[in-house]
């Protein structure tokens, strides 16, 4: 017997069998898809390294896997609040990590996964990342996808599309006719629709995007401020100004201030998602709210049903988005100008 310091992990026992987690996982859970020779190699493999199932006193919780990409911001504080409400209403325990950092690599993740959790949800998670979720053949449900949603991947999610369409036409119905549009990252699923909602907004109502009025960004404030100051540094800037998330809003809002300008006398601004930065924004942002929490408890709520064998209606859930209005836009100055000399 092969002598070796701490506990054998399926990934290693997988390694010197030469076949997958997964399969490691169904002999040593019992499970009758194995080929015999396959089953009589990693059952070698077991033995040689000593390999010892994690043991646990009495019925043991299911585990649901909450994944972020990418550092976690507002948005993503949202969401896990949303999944946290859920997970306190059944008996399941919630692990949370970032799947960009050292010690969730994909084979990692892929391990945990066949041999802790029940199911996963993933937000806004790249490409490599649910490949090895599917191969580890853990049940897993998407919020925000990056691409557009496939027929194999349950995925949770808001009416975008209508979100920029709603946020352009509250900018065009105040009187703006210069209206920019800062996106996220360009990849995203959710950027795109939010970009097609303002170019469907401003197509209707007859109106021309100036070339450089389309920008694109990372959903991040560094972004909103380098972008915001490279649309309100042009020779017509916009009177009006659309942001992708309202961590990009608030870069805009900061570009603004710098340069001298008032919001929203001399620039409207409206974000997307209604966080709590646009709440406590000064001014406070008109933004395009997002059910995040509820987001966060559908994927909760679908996980453990896809993660206990049930079929699910949909294989993609749209959950309404609504303008909220508040201190952040206003008609544009010269409107402001011309109705005063009316009234005067």
């Amino acid at each position: 017997m092969a002598s070796r310091a701490g506990r054998a992990t399926l990934a290693q026992i997988a390694s010197a069998a030469g076949v997958s987690v997964s399969t490691v996982s169904k002999v040593v859970n019992g499970r009758p898809d194995v080929a015999a020779d396959t089953r009589a190699l990693v059952q070698q493999v077991l033995d040689e390294l000593a390999y010892e199932p994690r043991r646990v006193d009495g019925p043991r919780a299911p585990v649901v896997a909450l994944l972020f990409h990418g550092p976690l911001m507002t948005y993503s504080l949202e969401i896990l609040e949303g999944v946290l409400g859920a997970a306190s209403d059944v008996d399941v325990d919630l692990v949370v990590a970032r799947t960009d950092i050292a010690g969730l690599a994909q084979q990692r993740i892929q391990e945990r996964a066949v041999a802790d959790w029940q199911a996963v949800i993933a937000v806004t998670s790249a490409a490599s990342e649910l490949a090895a979720l599917s191969r580890a053949g853990v049940p897993t449900v998407v919020i925000d996808p990056m691409g557009v949603p496939r027929r194999d991947v349950i995925s949770v999610g808001s009416t975008n599309f209508a979100g920029g369409l709603t946020a352009t036409q509250h900018l065009i119905d105040l009187g703006h006719r210069r209206i920019a549009h800062l996106g996220g990252t360009p990849g995203a699923a959710c950027s795109q629709a939010r970009l097609q909602g303002y170019r469907g907004a401003m197509e209707a109502a007859g109106l021309r995007v100036p070339k450089g009025f389309t920008r694109d960004g990372d959903f991040t404030y560094d972004t909103g401020l380098e972008q915001g100051a490279a649309l309100l540094d042009a020779s017509d800037p916009p009177t009006a100004i659309f942001a992708a998330n309202d961590e990009m809003a608030l870069g805009v809002l900061e570009a603004a201030r710098t340069r001298g300008l008032r919001v929203p006398e001399d620039l409207s601004i409206v974000g997307f998602d209604d966080t709590e930065v646009a709440r406590v924004a000064s001014p406070q942002l008109t933004t395009v709210a997002q059910p995040l929490r509820r987001m966060g408890m559908a994927a909760l709520r679908t996980a453990m049903r896809l993660g206990a064998g049930e079929r699910v209606e949909s294989h993609h859930v749209e959950l309404a988005t609504e303008l909220v209005v508040r201190g952040s836009t206003a008609p544009p100055a010269g409107l402001v100008d011309e109705a005063r000399s009316l009234t005067a």
